[in-house]
């Protein structure tokens, strides 16, 4: 049995999935035991093992069940239909929630803006002033917006009440999904975790909304293509390129090589990743975050809260 692939699912069952999916909890402690599907695993590349992918890929398929046994025989009985899924698809989960923690950080910024977003998905992300959130018990954003993102707030955070005046936003993804696409769409319902129906509502109306008006998302490489689109925004805006879950999608040589870039380029760039993600980011919140499996969000090399890696709750810390 590979004793990396068992770790990384009992990592996720511990870290990740406790206290957010039960479900996901069970299934990954299963996996982590069980020697013929870490086989099936194995013959993957090492991208390609991860929990989100494999139950991704089953639901996908139709056969996400209420406990292991059942995930297992599904797995088993139609494990060629299960890998040609996960060789073909990314786990581009698109959460939406997670733009709860990063506008704080962008309405602290002068406007107008330019986004660029790496690891853009479908690019739901990139319409955050679209929305309208809910911060404790206040209410900030488009008040007539479908989508409703609800964050709870430890310690001080900074909520602007004026309107981000975003006037130009790209996005950028190796293999983006296209909100027009009924077949994308689906796959981006599959990455939701199934006991998490709240998260399944606001995709969907973010789905509507972004059908209405669709973000442009291009094909590309982080570090090939980044400068590229810097080139391209509007003179006299802020140009922020900022990323969400990113970097365990890069390898350690490409993670280095993508922030010696970006600290190169005339950008604010802002990050919401998994401590450790961000290389360049070092300290003893980094510590706190991995403890707690938290995200961390900072500004190039400041590190400024600590948040849920889909965007429940967002902490304070400078």
């Amino acid at each position: 049995m590979s004793s990396d692939t068992g770790r990384r699912y009992r990592e996720f069952a511990t870290r990740e999935a406790h206290g957010r999916s039960p479900l996901y909890e069970r299934l990954a402690l299963g996996v982590a035991e069980d020697l013929e599907v870490i086989q099936l695993l194995d013959a993957l590349p090492p991208a390609k093992r991860q929990p989100n992918l494999l139950f991704a890929s089953v639901r996908f398929l139709g056969g996400m069940g209420a406990d292991y046994r059942s995930f297992r025989k599904f797995v088993l009985e139609r494990k060629a239909e299960v890998l040609d899924v996960v060789r073909e698809h990314g786990a581009q989960t698109n959460e939406v929630g997670r733009c709860a923690t990063l506008l704080p950080v962008l309405s602290r910024l002068e406007g107008p803006l330019a986004l660029i977003e790496i690891g853009a998905s479908a690019g739901l992300c990139l319409l955050l002033d679209r929305y309208r959130y809910r911060y404790d018990e206040r209410t900030v954003g488009d008040p007539s917006s479908p989508v409703v993102l609800a964050c709870r707030t430890v310690g001080h955070v900074p909520i602007s009440s004026s309107v981000l005046e975003v006037v130009w936003r790209h996005g950028l993804d190796i293999a983006p999904l296209d909100v027009a696409l009924d077949a994308d769409m689906r796959w981006l319902e599959a990455c939701v975790w199934p006991d998490q129906t709240e998260r399944l509502a606001r995709l969907r109306a973010a789905i509507d909304l972004a059908r209405r008006e669709p973000p442009v998302v291009e094909p590309g490489d982080a570090v090939e293509r980044t400068a590229e689109l810097v080139a391209q925004a509007p003179a006299g805006t802020t140009i922020v390129v900022f990323h969400s879950a990113l970097m365990p999608y890069l390898s350690e040589e490409s993670r280095l090589a993508f922030g010696e870039l970006v600290r190169g380029l005339p950008v604010t760039w802002i990050t919401n990743e998994g401590a450790g993600g961000v290389p360049s980011l070092t300290g003893p919140w980094i510590d706190v975050a991995d403890e707690r499996g938290a995200f961390v969000v900072a500004d190039g090399s400041n590190v400024l809260a600590l948040s849920d890696p889909h965007g429940a709750w967002l902490e304070r810390v400078d």
